[in-house]
């Protein structure tokens, strides 16, 4: 059977077409293991709840939650941002 040739001048490229694939980029500030007691308990307007990470340290940015780079966060302007300061190595992001 004959496959179709594609028209390499009118077909996108196999990596322009993975430049359009979407994913989910997020930065992580700490976490916390809770019970369901302590968030019934703990959790409204108000609350405040201690994070695993010191103010100053830096934070986990991920990509479809695979820890990928770590950075600090900076303003720009009235935004949030964060500056890449460690992009973590194939072995670390299988552990985190």
């Amino acid at each position: 059977m004959d496959m179709p040739q594609a028209d390499a001048t009118s077909s996108p490229s196999f990596e322009a077409v993975l430049h359009d694939v979407p994913l989910v980029v997020s930065v992580e500030l700490g976490r916390v293991t809770m019970n369901l007691r302590e968030v019934a308990q703990r959790l409204g307007p108000g609350s405040v709840i201690a994070l695993n990470k010191a103010a100053g340290d830096t934070l986990d940015i991920r990509v479809n939650d695979r820890l990928v780079a770590r950075g600090e966060a900076v303003a720009i302007g009235e935004r949030c941002g964060i500056r890449i300061v460690e992009i973590v190595g194939a072995a670390e992001a299988d552990r985190a």
